[in-house]
C-alpha cells in the first residue's frame, strides 16, 4: 500500500451467491430488460467540504423485479460527470427497508428518531451485521461492471417478503469530498483528522488519541484544509444512478447478497457456525508507514488476508471489491 502515515483503507467484498440448484433456471428472451435513470437529492459542495447524508425513500423501480445492474457516478447540474480529482466519491450505498404504510419518512430523516414499530430493516443476507446494503461502491464505481449474468437477478419487491401493513423503500447514502484547492488531496480523501481539525465525532464524542484518520473525521459538513487564498464556486451535484432490471418470473433465479470485510475478527473454531452474530466487521483499519515497518522504499506493501466460512453452500455468481487510495488489488479464493 502507499507509504502514508497511519492512513486508513476500507476493503469490502460484495458477493452474490445462490442457494438453489442451477438446473431449476432458464432464461426467456421475452423477459425484457428495462432501464431507468435516477438522481439523488441535490447536494452542494465547495472546496474542501464534505457531503455524507442519508436520503430515505429515494426513487427505485417498482414492482416485483430482478435487478440486473446498478451503476452510479457524481454529476453536475448539466449532467456532466465530475472527475475524481475534483470530487472524491468516498462511497455510496443503497439499503432496503420496510416502513409501515401511512408513516411518512422524508428524504433527510434521522433513523434514530424512527419508531421501531414503524421501521424494519431489509438488510442483505450477511455476513457483517453493520454492513446491510444491497448495492454500493466508491471511487472505483465509474466503469466498474455491476452486471449480474443470466439467468440470475437480485430480487426486490417480493410481496411475500414485505411484512403485512408495510411497504418497501430504499435509502441512499452518499459520501463525497470536494478536493479542489486542497492543501493535501490524498490526506483529505484519507480523512486525516488533522486536516479536518476534528477531535470529536459527529455526535460530539471525543476521538481516541491514536485515531489519526478515518470515517470519524470526515462526516457531513466537515471541512478539509484548502490552500490559502484559493477560491472556487460552490456547485450543485447529484449522484446519478442507473438501474436495469427485468420483471420477476420463473425464468429468473434469485440470488442473495453477502458482504465480506477484511477487518472481520471472526476466527474459525470447532464451535463456530459462520452465522452473522459471530462476525465483527470494523470496516476500516490503519496501515503503518513504511518508515515504521523498516521497509522504506524497498517495496512497501501491506497485505491483509482473511479466511471465512459460509453457513451453507451455493454458487458464486458475481463479486466486486471496494478499496480506497493506496489499494492495489483484491482477490477472492476458494479454499
Amino acid at each position: 500500500m502507499a507509504s502514508y502515515n497511519q492512513g486508513c483503507l476500507i476493503l469490502v467484498g460484495i458477493l452474490v451467491t445462490l442457494s438453489l440448484p442451477y438446473s431449476q433456471a432458464f432464461w426467456r428472451n421475452e423477459n425484457k430488460i428495462q432501464t431507468a435513470v435516477f438522481l439523488s437529492p441535490k447536494f452542494v459542495l465547495g472546496p474542501g467540504s464534505v457531503e455524507n447524508r442519508f436520503y430515505y425513500n429515494v426513487d427505485f423501480p417498482k414492482g416485483h423485479i430482478a435487478v440486473k445492474s446498478f451503476d452510479a457516478e457524481v454529476i453536475d447540474e448539466a449532467w456532466n460527470p465530475i472527475p475524481l480529482h475534483e470530487t472524491y466519491l468516498h462511497h455510496w450505498v443503497v439499503v432496503r427497508y420496510y416502513v409501515r404504510k401511512g408513516v411518512e419518512i422524508s428524504e433527510f430523516d434521522d433513523p434514530r428518531k424512527f419508531n421501531e414499530s414503524d421501521y424494519i430493516s431489509g438488510r442483505n443476507s450477511g455476513i457483517c451485521q453493520n454492513l446491510g446494503q444491497f448495492f454500493g461502491l466508491g471511487s472505483e464505481t465509474r466503469k466498474t461492471s455491476t452486471h449480474v449474468p443470466n439467468p440470475y437477478g437480485i430480487e426486490a419487491g417480493n410481496p411475500a417478503e414485505i411484512p403485512s401493513g408495510f411497504e418497501e423503500q430504499w435509502m441512499l447514502n452518499v459520501h463525497a469530498i470536494d478536493t479542489r484547492g486542497a492543501e493535501d488531496k490524498l490526506g483529505c480523501t484519507e480523512c486525516r483528522c488533522d486536516l479536518y481539525n476534528i477531535t470529536v465525532d459527529e455526535y460530539g464524542r471525543p476521538l481516541r488519541p491514536d485515531y489519526k484518520g478515518g470515517l470519524l473525521c470526515c462526516y457531513d459538513h466537515t471541512q478539509c484544509k484548502v490552500k490559502h487564498g484559493f477560491e472556487a464556486v460552490r456547485r450543485a451535484l447529484y449522484l446519478r444512478y442507473i438501474v436495469t432490471w427485468v420483471d420477476m418470473d420463473r425464468s429468473v433465479l434469485p440470488v442473495k447478497i453477502y458482504i465480506f470485510d477484511i477487518t472481520d475478527s471472526w476466527k474459525r473454531s470447532r464451535s463456530s457456525t459462520g452465522i452473522i452474530a459471530e462476525h465483527e466487521c470494523k470496516v476500516e483499519y490503519d496501515i503503518e508507514s513504511c518508515d515504521a515497518t523498516g521497509m522504506g522504499d524497498d517495496g512497501c506493501i501491506d497485505t491483509r488476508r482473511i479466511s471465512l466460512d459460509m453457513p451453507f453452500g451455493g454458487y458464486l455468481i458475481y463479486g466486486v471489491a471496494h478499496q480506497h487510495s493506496g489499494g492495489t488489488g483484491s482477490a477472492l479464493y476458494r479454499e
